[in-house]
């Protein structure tokens, strides 16, 4: 038996709007309204708008909430301030990524934990499970929301004009309450474009009117709906990792190079978490034999790389590509690959992408591709 994919809040909307669906993790999403390279590029240059209801709201309560985060997840999270957020991640006990996530504090006992849409049902679990011995509640808030956000260098003077919060004093990974086109909401600015944005988390019942206010106060900047497909290129240019290619289970916080949301030095719980042990040791294999590291590729030619396929140098398999597209703004084909470490210095030639049993040529780059001016 298949079962029907889930509708978010605005679906409606987006078929009215022409948008070509897709099955995303579950739920029937926008993969794109016309051409992604003029949504992409609508985002680096003007503002963009999508639609992020796919992704797992947990609400994380009570007197121990906290302590319960430190333990569950690898990061710090008694020193997150109230109206802040963290990107931090979950993992097993072997180490394993089970998901990279945002978590919110909203008050003094009350967090907001966003998981990716894949992974939401296996980090509420785990979070559940985790919860044992605590004093705190583990509620499944995915239903209680819509989320939609608002991205690239024009989307500050559009929020402004539909909303009374001071975005000017909001700082990049934090949210705060207000109203937008007069309904609350979380308002959040930790984006996934590279692009400065916000999130805005809101009553499903609220997302259309909020939309349509949004896409009206936008008008005149050249404001446009974008799809996943863009949000993907976006992201692959700024860098960032996609739970499911650079981020799995077989790899730790250390072999993706994110070692750096591991926080062994937290004292909450007697600096216990799940999986610490192992992560130790992932970090001394990192620090004295480092395996493969997380580069950049840019293409020297046009056909473009795909997740799977081979990175190789003088005829020898040296990594893998994890993600790879067309870039709009470097308008070269460009890639994230796990190489080899004695190959991954930046400036590295002579590698290539094993495309259908030819070698292309790339050259080995630092991560990101591509970085606003502030």
């Amino acid at each position: 038996m298949t079962t029907a994919p889930r509708l978010t809040a605005l679906d409606a909307l987006h078929r009215s709007l022409g948008a070509t669906m897709t099955d995303f993790a579950g739920w029937d999403m926008p993969l794109r309204y016309g051409s992604e390279r003029d949504e992409h590029n609508a985002v680096r240059t003007r503002a963009g708008l999508f639609d992020l209801s796919h992704m797992g709201e947990i609400t994380v309560t009570g007197p121990q909430a906290v302590e319960l985060l430190d333990f569950a997840l690898v990061g710090n999270i008694s020193t997150v301030g109230t109206g802040r957020a963290r990107y931090t991640m979950i993992c097993r006990e072997d180490g394993g990524i089970l998901d990279d996530l945002i978590v919110y504090r909203l008050g003094e006992t009350e967090y907001m934990v966003v998981a990716n849409a894949s992974n939401a049902q296996v980090v509420l679990d785990a979070l559940t499970e985790r919860a044992a011995g605590f004093d705190a509640e583990v509620r499944d808030d995915r239903d209680a929301y819509a989320l939609i956000a608002v991205q690239g260098p024009e989307s500050p003077g559009i929020l402004k004009s539909v909303t009374n919060a001071d975005l000017d004093g909001l700082k990049y990974y934090a949210g705060l309450p207000g109203t937008v086109a007069g309904v609350p909401a979380l308002i959040a600015r930790t984006g996934y474009t590279g692009e400065d944005g916000f999130e805005l988390f809101l009553k499903p019942e609220h997302a259309e009117g909020v939309w349509k206010a949004l896409t009206e106060a936008g008008e005149g900047v050249g404001l446009i709906p974008c799809g996943l497909s863009c949000r993907d290129t976006l992201r692959l240019e700024a860098g960032m990792p996609l739970y499911g290619h650079e981020l799995t289970t077989s790899l730790t916080p250390f072999d993706a190079g994110l070692g750096r949301v591991v926080k062994f030095e937290k004292t909450t719980n007697e600096g216990r978490f799940v999986g610490r042990e192992a992560l130790e040791e992932a970090a001394e294999r990192a620090e004295t034999a480092p395996p493969r590291r997380l580069v950049g590729l840019v293409a020297e030619g046009r056909r473009v790389p795909r997740a799977g396929f081979s990175v190789v140098k003088d005829g020898e398999v040296v990594g893998e590509v994890t993600s790879g597209a067309p870039s709009p703004t470097l308008g070269k084909p460009i890639a994230m690959a796990y190489v080899d470490a004695a190959h991954a210095e930046p400036g590295t030639r002579g590698v290539g992408v094993d495309i259908r049993g030819t070698h292309e040529p790339y050259e080995v780059v630092a991560l990101p591709f591509y970085k606003r001016q502030k």
